[in-house]
């Protein structure tokens, strides 16, 4: 078992995560004399679909200091209102809740408890938890998630990826009725799959799959809303015409991402090892920022005319831009996009390869990947 870096809170919260990130791991090695509800199990879920007030009944023989779980709190969205209950007119303060997918609880209306209850997240594995022992070709490849990384061997690794994706789609998607139309769905799946990382444009993306732009929408929800993927915005420090104004979207884990791009099977583009590197990149910061309580917004930036940087934060004036490449000898025209951004601004720079050397070129550093998240999970990068 590796330590996670997410805290734990000291009052109510939800817990949300994509299935196989370790969240029922967590809350067990985190609150031992819990009482626990697991909604996975159909009957169990069943059982308090029929009858929401016997959860409430045996949560009052219970004490109010001892910690409550309802893992998959989305299968029995209406177990929120006694959860309300429980909090307000019986003193009940410690309910833990998690969940693998938003979408249920907010197209139920479900009562998110109207603040009581803090939101926390749970991504695969950082390279930190980790203590930077899993090699790089292997995380890009295979992911960060904890079975993953567990497995015995490549194989075993490349079955689970592959089994993930089958289970996505049949589970989250087929069972709870998320999308009519599962064909269509599953050809979006490998048209978006291979668009990763990407400014977005909804209209090509239907083209390819045979569908209207308004399901292509849809269907990025449905992904955002079951954690599977997120938004990367872009960053309009401007808000000039000249700036690119479309975001990106990032899968949460690059080996579940090649597997759905139908990695195992056969040849990818040419670049698409940089797309998995940057996939990484995003996962780690994403959950460093998180998991350390950093505020600020993650994003990129991008011009018409074709400079970019692959990832910046920014929280105020204080602004942090970071240029990812997948290459092993650093070559000096990777600082274009830096540079043009850095003109006339105070931006903090970072440029992350494969080699193995550290320089500073003009205020830049340029780090190799593993030096580069080392910085960043000591604090040093952003914040």
């Amino acid at each position: 078992m590796f330590p996670r870096s997410l805290p734990t809170p000291r009052s109510s919260f939800f817990l949300f995560g994509a299935r196989g990130t370790g969240k029922s791991t967590w809350i067990r090695s985190r609150f031992e004399d819990a009482f626990v509800v697991n909604l996975l199990a159909s009957d169990v879920m069943l059982r308090y679909e029929r009858d929401p007030a016997e959860f409430r009944a045996e949560v009052l023989t219970q004490p109010r200091s001892r910690w409550i779980v309802i893992d998959e709190v989305q299968r029995a969205p209406r177990l929120l209102n006694e959860v309300h209950f429980l909090m307000e007119e019986k003193g009940y303060k410690k309910f833990a809740l998690t969940g693998s997918s938003a979408r249920k609880l907010k197209r139920g209306a479900a009562n998110l408890l109207a603040g009581r209850a803090v939101v926390k997240n749970l991504f695969p594995l950082t390279t930190a938890e980790m203590n930077f022992s899993v090699p790089a070709g292997q995380l890009l490849r295979f992911g960060a998630m904890p079975l993953s990384v567990n497995a015995p061997d490549d194989e075993a690794r490349e079955e689970f990826l592959r089994a993930y994706v089958t289970t996505y789609l049949a589970e989250e998607i087929k069972a709870e009725g998320l999308v009519r139309d599962l064909g269509s769905f599953s050809r979006f799946l490998e048209v978006a799959s291979l668009a990763a990382g990407q400014a977005t444009n909804i209209s090509g993306i239907a083209r390819d799959a045979g569908v209207s732009r308004e399901t292509v929408r849809g269907y990025f929800e449905v992904f955002v809303d079951t954690l599977i993927g997120s938004w990367l915005p872009a960053w309009r420090p401007r808000a000039r015409a000249k700036e690119v104004a479309l975001p990106k979207f990032y899968w949460f884990d690059p080996g579940v991402l090649h597997a759905a791009a139908g990695g195992f099977d056969q040849p990818l583009p040419g670049d698409w090892d940089g797309v998995l590197l940057e996939h990484l990149i995003h996962h780690e910061i994403r959950s460093y920022l998180h998991y350390a309580g950093v505020k600020g917004s993650l994003g990129y930036w991008a011009t018409p005319s074709g400079s970019e940087v692959d990832f910046v934060w920014w929280h105020g004036r204080n602004v942090v831009a970071i240029e990812v490449k997948n290459a092993r000898e650093f070559r000096r025209d990777w600082k274009k996009g830096i540079d043009a951004l850095r003109a006339g601004a105070n931006v903090k720079s970072y440029i992350v390869y494969r080699g193995d050397r550290e320089l500073e070129l003009d205020g830049t550093r340029v780090l190799p990947l593993d030096t580069f998240l080392r910085h960043l999970h000591a604090g040093e990068i952003v914040g």
